[in-house]
């Protein structure tokens, strides 16, 4: 992403900052680097996912010590919130569901303080990750990682702007409680079958021939 600044292929803006510096700190933390990571939940990718596109965001936009600590708080407790449903082990992404919903949330509370605007960029983060499933940690969740950044920043953007899903849009709900409970669901009873079909490929492939 850096080079593809660089060579002005992309523009060294918010959304691909974000992107570029939530996927190499997973990439480093997935080759085993010897650094700390503050995790999220039990989880130091999900931590990354739930701290830097808020990071991002103020330092192209700089805020106060204490709004940037407030907005880092509401991104832990969404994610939280949103793991509380989903699991803390499930079929589904937890740096693409969870965390980013907790970093939109951050970032959309930054950008204007508005309720409305901070729900209804969760809830496109719901409308458009929900199906991302998780297939185990590995180099490669630096991939997913920044399409959960990007979404991060994309959904504040897009809610900020006054455009929202509409309510009862596929499993988004009347309300954000609802659609992070429905969320719940189909990560739960709904992908059962789907968690047990990703270990058999992992473990066929792993077999030796």
């Amino acid at each position: 992403i850096k080079k593809s600044m660089e060579d002005g292929l992309l523009g060294d803006d918010l959304l691909n900052n974000a992107m570029m510096i939530t996927a190499a700190a997973s990439d480093a933390r997935m080759a085993g680097i010897k650094m700390p990571v503050m995790s999220s939940n039990g989880s130091g990718n999900h931590g990354i996912t739930a701290i830097l596109p808020v990071v991002a965001y103020n330092k192209k936009f700089p805020q106060t010590d204490e709004k940037l600590a407030k907005a880092l708080a509401i991104s832990h407790l969404i994610t939280a919130y949103v793991k509380n449903y989903t699991g803390r082990l499930s079929a589904v992404c937890g740096c693409g569901v969870a965390a980013s919903t907790g970093a939109t949330a951050a970032i959309t509370w930054l950008m204007s303080s508005d309720i409305k605007k901070v729900e209804g960029a969760m809830e496109h983060i719901v409308a458009s990750l929900s199906g991302m499933i998780c297939d185990g940690a590995k180099s490669g969740c630096a991939v997913k990682l920044a399409s959960a950044a990007s979404a991060a920043v994309q959904s504040a953007i897009i809610a900020n702007q006054n455009c929202f899903v509409p309510s009862k849009n596929g499993i988004v709900g009347s309300s954000v409680e609802e659609s992070i409970q429905n969320l719940g669901r189909v990560s739960d009873k709904g992908m059962t079958v789907t968690d047990e079909v990703i270990i058999n490929v992992m473990d066929d492939m792993n077999k030796v021939k």
